[in-house]
């Protein structure tokens, strides 16, 4: 009876997980961390309208809207996106009585516009928020999905993981000889922590003068990539 512990004769070797005595395996880590310049900013725009009935309401909220968006666009290529998020019509009751009553309807839309020239950002997000009842939160630094810092920090992450196993492999008087694994564990741009926001409503009329432009300075925007590589290396000289 053929023992099941003893591979018999043909039969492919069981890997071993950490190699051999003469090809002993290393597994070290890569990591990479670039700070680079922004590449976008995105700010949130909320046009507001208020009104005794449904129809005033939508139509100061239509007409705000438009005067928002045309500003908006006005910046022609510097403007990398335009979308809109929410929009709500909301009836407020009285406070008291036993019948629904409705006082007043509140109005919102929400955009969200994504800039690449940070020299009108100030601008236009003065502007927008000397419009009536219109705020702004933001701006939000970010780097595009295919920004080569993203490539950088990877490919940075590799050369050190293959420098990290090298000095190992010398250190035990051997050389690598072959890569047998690269595992990715994720190289993306971190969230912003704390970043510089600022919120601005304009609640003013037509008559108001026109506010200077913000100063706003791009944040540094942090990159990580981090990867584990598996070697075999030549046997130690111990």
């Amino acid at each position: 009876m053929t023992d099941p512990a003893v591979p018999t004769t043909g039969a492919a070797p069981t890997a071993l997980p950490y190699g051999t005595p003469d090809a002993p395996r290393l597994a070290v880590r890569g990591e990479a961390r670039l700070e680079v310049d922004a590449e976008i900013a995105r700010i949130a725009v909320t046009v507001s309208a208020r009104g005794t009935d449904r129809t005033t309401a939508l139509t100061d909220l239509t007409r705000r809207n438009e005067a928002a968006l045309t500003l908006i666009k006005s910046y022609g290529d510097a403007i990398e996106k335009l979308e809109t998020g929410t929009f709500s019509l909301t009836p407020q009751l009285t406070d008291k009585g036993r019948h629904e009553r409705i006082r007043a309807y509140h109005g919102h839309v929400t955009h969200t516009a994504t800039l690449n020239d940070f020299t009108l950002l100030g601008e236009l997000t003065t502007r927008l928020a000397d419009l009536d009842l219109t705020r702004v939160d933001g701006p939000w630094w970010a780097l595009r999905p295919d920004s080569p810092a993203h490539r950088a920090a990877r490919t940075q992450a590799v050369h050190e993981a293959v420098q990290r196993a090298r000095e190992y492999a010398e250190a035990l008087g051997a050389r690598l000889d072959a890569l047998l694994e690269v595992a990715d564990l994720g190289a993306e741009n971190n969230a912003p922590t704390a970043p510089v926001m600022r919120s601005v409503a304009g609640y003013g009329g037509a008559t108001q003068e026109s506010a200077p432009a913000l100063d706003l300075e791009p944040q540094r925007q942090t990159v990580y990539a981090h990867l584990n590589a598996r070697f075999t290396m030549t046997r130690p000289a111990l």
